[in-house]
């Protein structure tokens, strides 16, 4: 037992004073017969023995009244030892989109804040945090409306970002006792597991929905079976087995089709729709669905696609180049070395040196400027070049000639994994008519190779911004322009150059968009739909300007990149679908965990380790009987 003001306890000294009274009113009396009285002396003895009696019970009496009162007092109460201990309570509440779930009519996240705001202390200091927001040293009386406003977020802790971030809102503390309360679904995340601290007390709190359903739009992407940009595959997953879902797809606020996804009671199904031949789509996939919300639609665009800028500088006139950059997807123009204008290099996305015996001086100034500014550079060498002339060029991108070799050699190596073939194979190919050289040049470089001879030397080395052949390709040395090669290998490397916009982008990626511009390089390009707008980050170029999307946008949607009052392009923003599988993590088998059945039950219990059995009611009580019984005493004890 324990009391609230113990020192009141130091009046039970008080009680020696009756008792002193007590005693000096004690006295012997010497009894003396005489005849007269003789016959009484049965009924003094036994009136003086009832006397004596009686002042015993009433210092008994009044010696327990004055004892339960002073303890009444000093306010005791009964306590665990947790009760005098500072504490600290740090609450993790899980908003992310996983958290839509429904349990009857309403979401996860709504029964969690609903029954915070009721069974959580009002007043006591606590700090709460979500996916996106923190709330240090606070009460809920005080957020009280936050949290009844909070949104979904895009982000999911993990466990362990979680565990780290609940430390560091800790105090230093020793002696405290440190109570993490996480509320969440525990969705179960394949690249992190649950990993709570010891140090700390942790509460896991699950929330499970009434019903695991749930269909998502996971993806879209251009029919590979069709080259042109009119016929996308939508691909779908859901998490219970159905046999159909109906979808709808807008251009705009238009409807241009609508139909069902066969899952032919599988979790996965793919649509293929056909769009318009019009130039710009602003698209957007629509069905409904009963239980997540935020994978229920899918943006995507398609804007009029831009031409790529492509220079040839030649030295020996050919034809074969404006056979695969053609006017449809490029403005391709050639120019000799005699009578180039240097003008021109500023404006191009691709430059081509087409078999220069030799490179002028302000040409390599003018194109490791171009490169520089993000321009790429594709060079042919002539069968007869200055080897010093080239290297002083090629020096800036880490290659160096070392001398003509007049062998034949066949090309027999195909790096697969390079990107400019990433989508021209469908499976690596071993019996492809390789084409071959009657001369090259050995090099040392830095560079990839995308295509190699037999004796692993590089027939063509380098990277986004820089290719160089190491042979020219003049139907005297070489064969390779009657080689399927040819063609996607020159043409990805000019497309390469001007990348062309997604079909949609994910949010959280690093993804970045190339805009053909020219002559705003003082002001700033804005992305904005209907709501919002954002400034990405973005580097200025001669003739582009390439924006970052690392961080904005903050929403799904359709978003206008423009400059004042010209629009440039549109883009599509989704968020990921990560959260779209609705599995979730036993917390029966996870240690140094406790796991209350709710939210009400973990308060309660958390309100009773922390309260106090107050006993000062129960002595007011029995000084009350003690009084009782004195008067009772007094009045029936003769």
């Amino acid at each position: 037992m324990h009391f609230k003001y113990p020192e009141i306890l130091w009046g039970l000294f008080l009680l020696l004073i009756p008792i002193l009274i007590h005693l000096l009113q004690l006295r012997r009396f010497k009894k003396t017969a005489f005849t007269n009285v003789k016959m009484l002396q049965q009924v003094v003895a036994e009136s003086q023995k009832s006397r004596s009696l009686k002042k015993w019970l009433l210092l008994l009496t009044r010696m327990l009244l004055f004892t339960t009162l002073i303890i009444a007092f000093a306010q005791p109460f009964f306590a665990k030892n947790t009760v005098f201990k500072n504490k600290e309570t740090i609450i993790y509440l899980d908003n992310s989109f996983s958290m839509q779930a429904k349990k009857g009519n309403s979401s996860l996240l709504e029964v969690a804040v609903q029954e915070i705001v009721k069974k959580a202390p009002k007043n006591t200091p606590l700090t709460l945090f979500t996916n996106d927001h923190t709330f240090s040293n606070t009460t809920i009386a005080a957020i009280q409306n936050d949290l009844l406003s909070l949104n979904f977020s895009q982000n999911q802790l993990p466990s362990e970002a979680i565990t780290l971030k609940a430390t560091s809102l800790f105090s230093t503390a020793t002696n405290s006792i440190k109570n993490l309360i996480v509320i969440s679904d525990f969705q179960k995340n394949k690249e992190a597991s649950l990993k709570p601290s010891k140090e700390l007390n942790n509460y896991y709190i699950q929330l499970a929905s009434s019903k695991i359903e749930n269909i998502a739009i996971d993806s879209i992407f251009y029919s590979p079976k069709s080259n042109e940009t009119t016929t996308i595959k939508i691909k779908l997953s859901a998490s219970q087995d159905l046999e159909n879902q109906p979808i709808s797809v807008y251009n705009g606020d238009q409807l241009i089709a609508k139909t069902a996804a066969e899952f032919n009671h599988t979790k996965s199904a793919t649509v293929t729709i056909s769009l318009p031949e019009n130039d710009l789509i602003l698209g957007k996939i629509q069905l409904d669905d009963s239980g997540l919300n935020y994978d229920n639609q899918f943006y995507f665009s398609r804007n009029k696609k831009e031409k790529v800028r492509i220079l040839e500088i030649y030295g020996v006139e050919t034809g074969y180049l404006e056979r695969i950059y053609t006017a449809e997807e490029f403005e391709y123009q050639k120019n000799s070395i005699a009578q180039l204008n240097y003008s021109l290099i500023e404006s191009q996305h691709t430059i081509i040196l087409n078999e220069l015996e030799a490179l002028p001086e302000a040409l390599m100034q003018a194109l490791h400027l171009f490169t520089q500014q993000g321009g790429t550079l594709i060079m042919i060498p002539n069968d007869d070049i200055t080897i010093t002339n080239y290297n002083t060029l090629l020096n800036n991108f880490g290659v160096k000639l070392n001398q003509k070799i007049a062998t034949s050699q066949e090309i027999a190596h195909i790096n697969f994994d390079h990107p400019i073939y990433s989508n021209v194979f469908d499976q690596k190919v071993n019996n492809f008519q390789y084409p071959e050289v009657k001369t090259y040049y050995s090099l040392d470089a830095k560079q990839s190779i995308l295509l190699s001879y037999a004796s692993n030397e590089p027939f063509l080395l380098g990277k986004r911004g820089f290719y160089f052949f190491t042979s020219p390709l003049s139907s005297e040395l070489s064969n390779f322009k009657n080689s399927p090669l040819i063609v996607p290998t020159l043409y990805n490397m000019g497309v390469e150059s001007l990348k062309q916009q997604e079909l949609y982008y994910t949010l959280g990626e690093n993804n970045s968009v190339t805009i053909a511009v020219e002559g705003i390089t003082d002001d700033v390009l804005k992305i904005s739909n209907a709501t919002n707008e954002y400034i990405p980050q973005q580097q200025s170029l001669n003739n582009k300007i390439v924006l970052n999307f690392n961080e904005v946008p903050s929403e799904d949607g359709l978003f206008t990149v423009k400059n004042k009052e010209t629009n440039f392009k549109h883009l599509g923003f989704n968020y990921q679908r990560t959260e779209s599988s609705l599995t979730y993590w036993d917390l029966e088998n996870v240690k140094d965990i406790y796991t209350p059945t709710s939210i009400s039950d973990l308060f309660d219990t958390l309100e009773k380790d922390d309260s106090k059995n107050e006993l000062w009611k129960w002595f007011v009580i029995l000084a009350l009987l003690f009084g009782l019984i004195e008067i009772g005493i007094q009045k029936y004890l003769k």
